[in-house]
């Protein structure tokens, strides 16, 4: 494996291109403005008219353009827009302006290993992902640190493809924490079995869960909360410090030894097993294909989904009981006017 800091980068490379942020998402305000921040002087944030986004990039002051001006203007584009509505863009507002020479950039490697999108050979393709969310990576850099990320190159026509990615990754902080080499594959595939199993889809159903089963067994709604969910950035701080082991130390022996009887009882050999059916449909493209389906269809379940769970209980209970602890405003990553 091999890891890539500060000194390993040249940041001129990338201060001396016209570079282009297509999107301004979670990611995509993220990039933008750290991209500014780093001396990247000819910038643009590619966004169609109707975007809700625009009115935020204006806002910081960054220059707006459609994604067919950003097209025709850069040397580098940074496509940040979400995956499933990423190949559109791209054949309809992109690829008709692209040249020879000009150096197309991802966050995610899905559309590329996918081949939902198929670049011409005479770019650059590479890949600069942050290992986090945007609004993470937006902080960090503001606080003068970083967060740790990762580099690809797909295709590799001028010769200069890493080394410009590199000095993206640079730009953007990443190299303050290191940044590791890899594929579009390795990228994609450990990526989404990442947010599927344990991250997103296994911590959510998780607490979701253990909320559950303390309420319907009569305990009060807010205790459920506090046990199931609050506490669980106090668990994941620890070990995001020092690994499992610095959990183990900070918490009690009761709670540790619960850990080791109570907790393979509740993620079984079963629940591997269901893991490993979630990676092999990433696998075999399986997971892609029927996404790409589904927001072909205009994403129905998709959305009857994100209402189920914005209709849960916890939801409720947690705006109360988040709205009686001010002190926890301060510093929010996520301000929904701004970013």
């Amino acid at each position: 494996m091999k890891v890539f800091y500060d000194n390993d980068a040249d940041l001129s490379i990338i201060q001396s291109k016209k570079v282009a942020v297509i999107g301004y998402g979670s990611q995509g305000h993220a990039h933008a403005l750290n991209l500014r921040e780093s001396g990247v002087k000819d910038l643009v944030v590619g966004l169609q008219d109707n975007s809700q986004s625009k009115p935020k990039a204006t806002q910081e002051k960054l220059k707006v353009v459609t994604p067919t001006e950003a097209a025709k203007w850069a040397d580098v584009m940074m496509i940040l827009v979400p995956d499933e509505k990423q190949a559109v863009l791209y054949a309809n507002e992109i690829e008709p302006h692209t040249r020879k020479g000009q150096h197309l950039m991802f966050g995610h490697g899905f559309n590329i290993h996918y081949n939902l999108i198929r670049p011409r050979a005479d770019m650059d393709v590479s890949l600069s992902a942050p290992k986090g969310p945007g609004h993470t990576l937006r902080n960090q850099y503001e606080q003068g640190k970083g967060i740790p990320g990762l580099i690809a190159v797909a295709q590799d026509a001028s010769g200069t493809a890493q080394a410009v990615a590199l000095s993206y990754s640079k730009a953007i902080g990443n190299t303050r924490a290191g940044v590791i080499e890899t594929t579009f594959r390795e990228e994609t595939e450990t990526d989404l079995f990442g947010e599927q199993a344990v991250l997103c889809g296994g911590v959510v159903e998780l607490i979701k869960a253990g909320y559950e089963t303390l309420v319907e067994a009569g305990y009060a709604p807010e205790m459920a909360y506090f046990e199931c969910l609050h506490e669980v950035k106090l668990i994941v701080d620890l070990i995001y410090e020092g690994g499992i082991a610095n959990m183990n130390y900070s918490i009690s022996n009761t709670a540790e030894y619960g850990e080791y009887v109570s907790g393979p009882r509740v993620v079984t050999s079963e629940t591997k097993a269901a893991m490993k059916k979630v990676l092999d449909d990433i696998q075999s493209g399986r997971f892609a294909r029927d996404w790409v389906l589904e927001n072909q269809a205009g994403a129905p379940s998709f959305q009857a989904m994100r209402a189920r769970m914005n209709a849960h209980d916890i939801e409720e209970v947690g705006e109360k009981l988040r709205g009686m602890m001010q002190w926890s405003k301060s510093n929010q990553l996520v301000d929904r006017k701004r970013n």
